[in-house]
């Protein structure tokens, strides 16, 4: 499964928004307040909890300086995937999306797709909030 959000544009240059999505512990106020608990942060990655109790691990893979970042699940996460956060710059602002990938079977799809989507988009339009 590939879940692609629209590119977004975002009032900061890619090496600001690059640099403030490297340090996990900014990931939180990207999230729905409402929807997540437990938030935890270090140099690694983050987890949280989302709705059902699911336990959510995003870890640093790689980050190609002001261009994308890739996360990957960790131990404790319901099944494999990445996430992919690719920027572009456009000068004094710039313009991104997110990527996420899973090998996961059909049923499953069907549970997670909706939330995963609803998920990036609110996340998108927190990162926008962040820098206007």
């Amino acid at each position: 499964m590939l879940l692609k959000t629209d590119s977004a544009p975002v009032n900061a240059s890619a090496q600001k928004v690059f640099e403030f999505l490297s340090d996990a512990k900014n990931i939180e106020p990207l999230l729905p307040a409402d929807a997540i608990s437990n938030f935890q942060s270090d140099e690694k990655g983050c987890s949280f909890k989302a709705q059902g109790g699911i336990v959510i691990p995003l870890l640093y893979v790689s980050k190609e300086p002001y261009s994308k970042i890739l996360m990957e699940s960790g131990e404790k996460a319901p099944f494999k995937y990445t996430l992919s956060i690719i920027l572009k710059d456009n000068g004094d602002t710039c313009e991104g999306h997110i990527e996420f990938e899973a090998n996961i079977n059909m049923f499953m799809k069907m549970m997670v797709e909706k939330p995963l989507t609803s998920l990036f988009v609110v996340m998108t339009k927190n990162l926008q909030k962040q820098f206007n």
